[in-house]
């Protein structure tokens, strides 16, 4: 859920008042302040709570002795990471009790995400859900060292471990998420080839041309946090998923119009009602199919679909 200092962080942290010349630490901040968030949303799935982390993060920054850092990236990475730490443990608690299943946070992204491959793989709907698998030390360890290259030595400093014990988790970590990760990339053409059979068979009601699109063992995730409507449960099967589908256009309101966006990183579906975003709807692809569907409706995660995200590594 946002706090209410969510959106002021957008505006605040790190940004200089009155548009006067900044001082060394607003610069600084500034200057990775997408490379953090970046950090903290891969960290928690979250783009509000991660706005929240990078709040709290100036907000410790801005009292640093700026004489005693060495590296301005490190020591803010490691505030950031600590706070996202802090922050994912709360998380972890609340999302035992949330209704239904919990999906991260979508972002519009810009095609410069999709071309970093490992950048849009890392932030992948797909990805981020395997990454919630991991214990929050885990999770932090792998994705400071597979997505952002840091030392152990740094990685220990971030994480209060010591560099021998960073190394133990990070293999642990990295065979566990190998074990769960999509196999194999998929290029953004065959995506947006599979995307759009299956945005015309879902504009046209067309059951065949879905089980065509959709792979045998296909699973759709729905996430309404409990205020919109949305499966409970994983829908598994092409069988089931289409008919579920076709089921829903039927209760489709005049003025409703389905178009696509990059979403993570990736090609992605957004239902619109009367213009105001509705449902995003997140694909992977193997083979040429449809193989997961993850459908966001809970309002309160889709505020970040409404301008661009830059993300950085």
């Amino acid at each position: 859920m946002k706090s209410e200092h969510s959106e002021r962080t957008r505006d605040t942290a790190g940004q200089p008042a009155g548009g006067g010349r900044t001082d060394p630490a607003t610069e600084a901040f500034v200057a990775h302040r997408n490379l953090l968030f970046t950090v903290a949303y891969e960290m928690i799935g979250s783009a509000a709570d991660a706005e929240d982390v990078l709040q709290e993060t100036w907000l410790r920054w801005a009292g640093v002795d700026l004489g005693t850092v060495r590296d301005p990236r490190a020591y803010l990475v490691r505030i950031t990471t600590r706070q996202a730490l802090s922050r994912l443990r709360t998380l972890g608690r609340r999302r035992e009790s949330y209704v239904g299943s919990w999906l991260p946070e979508p972002l519009l992204t810009s095609p410069d995400v999709a071309e970093d491959v490992e950048l849009a793989d890392s932030v992948s709907m797909a990805m981020l859900l395997v990454l919630e698998t991991l214990a929050p030390t885990e999770r932090a360890v792998f994705v400071l060292r597979e997505v952002f290259g840091l030392g152990y030595d740094e990685i220990a400093e971030a994480v209060d471990k010591n560099p021998a014990a960073v190394r133990q988790i990070a293999h642990r970590a990295r065979a566990h998420v190998v074990a769960r990760r999509p196999r194999g990339t998929v290029s953004p053409a065959r995506t947006r080839e599979a995307l759009d059979a299956f945005r015309r068979a879902i504009e046209t009601g067309d059951l065949q041309g879905l089980l065509d699109i959709l792979a045998p063992d296909v699973v759709l995730l729905g996430d309404g946090g409990g205020v919109r409507q949305a499966v409970l449960r994983p829908v598994v099967g092409a069988g089931k998923v289409a008919r579920l589908l076709v089921a829903g256009l039927e209760r489709i309101p005049a003025g409703a119009s389905l178009g696509r966006a990059q979403v993570n990183g990736h090609p992605a579906l957004v239902f619109r009602v009367d213009g105001a975003i509705d449902t995003v709807v997140a694909v992977r692809v193997d083979d040429g199919l449809v193989t997961r569907l993850y459908a966001v409706r809970n309002p309160e995660e889709l505020s970040y679909m409404q301008r661009k995200t830059t993300l950085r590594r």
